[in-house]
């Protein structure tokens, strides 16, 4: 981990990182081994070969972990060697969002969207795989998804739609078009539109896709065409407790009393979803935020 260190005291580091609260994920033991396992592959892989690819997966590797301050310093020192590699910004985007450094996030994946223009996009392979090992999402779908994220972590919800839109319309897949597509909702409803998102769901989103990971955007989908009760999302979230999935459907079913006018029902959840472990995952970030809003 020398070389890490030296990478992370060679980077000058965001005000907002220096600062930032950060928890660590909580992983099984069997989780955190094959992690770790992995961290050391890209760490060698990094010094045998210090090309773009390596700096890439060494930083991924270490968010996977909760080191997202290193992840930020690899990422920050591979922009200091490949400038007009948007894959860079789009990454280390994602890990100013998970510290919560929402501005920074923003300008990193702007300039990662104008990178983008006028290249072909490229799938991007997953660095935690889903059950059919099939990655879902690319270089385009993912930038769009992160910059809507970060549009609506900042109340801007009117950029983000938009954003989530250029997602769902990049998107070659149903998984990525049902994420797309969940976040399409959910943030035009906070700038007050329902019949566009409701019409986009209708025409484009139908009740028998075959998905590979993203069913808990799919069953708040339902939801929203009226097609799954809030009872079963409710029980659901208390089956599953302190998951990333409580934190997903938590978020939208909150989110979902919010717009609906019912906001001590939307805060009673959010502070549900806060007093959980899933610190780094979107839902309890945008539950985190809007808890802040409505104070």
């Amino acid at each position: 981990m020398i070389i890490v260190a030296m990478l992370a005291m060679s980077v000058s580091s965001q005000v907002c990182v220096d600062k930032a609260k950060v928890v660590p994920p909580v992983l099984t033991e069997t989780a955190r081994e094959a992690y770790t396992n992995n961290l050391n592959v890209a760490l060698s892989n990094f010094n045998a070969k210090p090309g773009a690819n390596s700096y890439i997966w060494l930083a991924r590797r270490q968010g996977y972990l909760g080191q997202y301050r290193e992840a930020i310093a690899t990422l920050s020192a591979g922009i200091q060697r490949w400038p007009d590699d948007a894959r860079f910004l789009r990454h280390r985007g994602h890990r100013y969002i998970t510290l919560r450094c929402f501005d920074d996030a923003i300008k990193d994946l702007e300039k990662a969207q104008h990178l983008m223009r006028g290249t072909p996009d490229e799938i991007e392979p997953d660095g935690l795989p889903n059950a059919k090992n099939i990655p879902t999402g690319t270089l385009y779908t993912n930038t769009y998804y992160h910059l809507g994220l970060a549009y609506y972590l900042v109340g801007d919800f009117s950029r983000a739609a938009q954003a989530f839109m250029n997602s769902f319309n990049a998107a070659t897949n149903p998984d990525m078009k049902v994420a797309a597509a969940h976040w399409v909702y959910m943030s035009a409803r906070r700038y007050g539109d329902e019949a566009g998102p409701a019409g986009l769901l209708k025409r484009e989103i139908k009740d028998d896709l075959e998905l590979i990971e993203n069913h808990d955007y799919y069953t708040l989908i339902k939801m929203y065409k009226a097609k799954a009760p809030l009872n079963e999302i409710e029980k659901a979230i208390s089956d599953k407790s302190e998951t990333l999935s409580a934190a997903s459907l938590g978020y939208g079913l909150g989110n979902w009393h919010f717009y609906n006018g019912d906001k001590e029902k939307a805060r009673e959840i959010f502070r549900k979803i806060v007093a959980g472990n899933q610190w780094a995952s979107f839902g309890y970030i945008a539950a985190e935020a809007d808890l802040a809003r409505l104070k």
